[in-house]
């Protein structure tokens, strides 16, 4: 597709001196034309699919529908847990909802996962972009409904988006921050107007919002916990639960979209189950019996050694790897600058230093996995080599502000030898510490206030022991007093929301084109302070927020690439974020009961919503 919008120059005259791209006024969707009805968006050239398109080519429009799919969910959203739950309201900061609770409801418009930056009409049948391109006028259907068959109109929207910016999960609230309103002028219109700063793809991150009941929760108050279902729209209602054990979710079969092109050969399944485990093991030995029909496999040793179970070998069970996404990824260790010990960049790097990945990988992880070293990593925002003359212009003025290394090669975490005590790099590891004033004394190092240095890994599964207990074990050879919190899925929660940790590691998937929005709640100095955001370091730089501005004002794809590149620098520099490790495949294994369409689309895998499920083949290995 050919780039459009923001010329390269005229996008590195923008982001020249202050870099004071955010406050310019948006230039959401530059190729889409204004004042013209459209069946769909995408953020940097023309559609696939046209107006009136029969289907989606990834899926099968003729796959039956029936039967249960009980899985593990690989990926979760907002505030879910895959541990335990105990709220059915998955839109607000606090609390433990199930995942795949937003099967329930349905949005304005919907991705696809064939094109990386596409979206088709869901509740809106089209939208209209104003001549200024803040506002957008969306024509609703006038046959959506809500499961009890009342009509879901614009004042649900309205009511939905401004409930969402005042009271809604980080997630949801960031990137309504430059929403001045959200209206709805008659029942089947609703207007969602920005103040101009936001960033070009906002309305990219926010069309695909969950659409709520304004009468429901005018009756429910929003932030309370329950075990109540809130009322849907969407594909799959909730059915049967066991409040922190299983839930499931039922399809709807008069659901109001089930015959629009968008989701035909879409949620087949009679019934989505999801059991929850405390420990992967368990949910392993579920797999095994059959209780559990689809598992994803990220425990390397497991996937290495324990796949010989009777099942498998009698070919009831398939395993196989699928190809991943083509979207960057991020697994890393954070660092919580809000403990004062942290906020010194050579103790950051020292604590990551002491991760010898060369070791755990050989002897942990089969060899299974490659290191992580970006944010965005398996994607061309990844930083590499030098700067590139377009990065350098952004990067320059901001020279003083940000580390020098951000203007050298790449930053890359230590190689080790492999041996568990490279005696090279932990000499530079202490050296850093040193430096940050963190001097021996004994067998632990201490500060100028003999406060000693001491780091806590927290984690909910003991599978990360294994994992990290060699780290903390060559953290404490070079002074560190470093350990292990091990608490169950609901403290953690708790405690990763309310930034209570030392160290603490996450795992998430962007978007094939990353917006301003979704990587605000991970680096920008507004989420630093804000509950239930995803900033675990505290980052709050803003000089970090300025670059995050330049991918917000990004006019075309290249100009995306190089600010996303600009933006890794810094970040890798400055530390906030230890990588860990990545696989470029999704291992998989699920018993031999299901239809699937091959080659999988590159841009998504929910398993859940594609698949079906086929009688004879179950019938063959017994689960008919």
């Amino acid at each position: 597709m050919a780039a459009r919008g923001l010329s390269r120059r005229d996008f590195l005259a923008l982001a020249g001196g202050a870099l004071a791209a955010g406050t310019l006024p948006g230039q959401a969707f530059a190729a889409t034309p204004t004042g013209t009805r459209l069946h769909g968006l995408s953020a940097f050239g023309d559609l696939k699919y046209p107006k009136g398109f029969e289907r989606l080519d990834y899926v099968n429009p003729g796959a039956p529908k029936g039967g249960t799919f009980n899985f593990q969910p690989p990926n979760w959203l907002y505030n879910q847990n895959t541990q335990t739950y105990n709220t059915l309201n998955s839109f607000v900061p606090t609390g433990d909802a199930p995942p795949r609770m937003e099967l329930c409801f349905d949005s304005l418009m919907t991705p696809v996962l064939d094109e990386p930056d596409a979206f088709y009409g869901l509740i809106a049948e089209s939208v209209v972009l104003s001549a200024d391109r803040n506002s957008f006028d969306f024509a609703l259907r006038p046959e959506a409904r809500f499961h009890d068959g009342t009509p879901l109109t614009a004042d649900d929207v309205a009511f939905t988006f401004n409930l969402f910016k005042s009271d809604g999960h980080p997630n949801l609230l960031l990137p309504l921050t430059e929403m001045v309103s959200a209206e709805a002028p008659d029942p089947q219109t609703f207007r969602l107007t920005f103040s101009g700063r936001q960033s070009a793809r906002t309305v990219q991150a926010v069309i695909i919002f969950p659409i709520v009941s304004k009468r429901y929760f005018t009756e429910n108050p929003f932030g309370s916990a329950g075990l109540e279902a809130p009322l849907g729209s969407g594909p799959y209602r909730v059915g049967r639960i066991s409040a922190g054990r299983s839930i499931e979710f039922d399809r709807v079969e008069d659901y109001w979209a089930r015959d629009l092109p968008i989701n035909r050969g879409l949620y087949n399944f009679d019934r989505i189950r999801i059991e929850f485990y405390r420990e992967r093991q368990a949910a392993f030995e579920a797999f095994k019996k059959g209780d559990i029909h689809f598992r994803q496999e990220f425990t390397s040793r497991t996937w290495a050694t324990d796949y010989d179970f009777p099942a498998l070998t009698a070919g009831k069970v398939v395993k196989r790897e699928f190809p991943g996404e083509h979207r960057p990824s991020m697994q890393a260790v954070a660092v919580n600058q809000r403990r004062e010990r942290f906020r010194d960049a050579r103790v950051r790097q020292a604590i990551g230093m002491c991760f010898d990945f060369e070791w755990t990988n050989r002897n942990l992880f089969y060899d299974a996995y490659t290191r992580s070293q970006s944010c965005f990593e398996r994607s061309d925002y990844k930083a590499v080599g030098l700067p590139s003359p377009e990065e350098l212009a952004l990067l320059e003025p901001l020279r003083g502000k940000i580390p020098d290394e951000a203007f050298g090669e790449a930053v890359i975490q230590a190689v080790t030898d492999g041996s568990g005590r490279d005696r090279k790099v932990l000499g530079a590891a202490s050296k850093l510490l040193d430096q940050a004033g963190w001097k021996r004394s004994g067998a632990f190092r201490v500060n100028d206030r003999n406060e000693r240095l001491t780091v806590e890994i927290l984690i909910d599964q003991e599978t990360f022991a294994r994992v990290f207990g060699p780290w903390t074990e060559i953290m404490k050879s070079i002074g560190i007093d470093a350990s292990i919190r091990l608490v169950d899925a609901a403290q953690h929660q708790a405690r990763q929301a309310s930034f209570d940790f030392d160290l603490i590691s996450m795992a998430l998937s962007f978007s094939a084109t990353p917006t301003r929005d979704e990587i605000d709640g991970l680096f920008h100095s507004r989420a630093a302070s804000l509950p239930g955001s995803r900033n675990f370091p505290g980052t709050a730089d803003p000089s970090v927020d300025a670059l995050i501005d330049a991918v917000g004002a990004a006019g075309d794809r290249q100009g995306l690439i190089t600010a996303m590149r600009a933006l890794d620098r810094v970040l890798r520099a400055r530390r906030d974020w230890i990588p860990n490790w990545y696989s470029a495949n999704h291992r998989v294994a699920f018993w031999h009961m299901f239809g699937y369409q091959e080659p999988k689309p590159d841009y998504g895998f929910p398993v859940e919503e594609m698949w079906w499920f086929d009688k004879e083949k179950a019938a063959a290995i017994g689960k008919g």
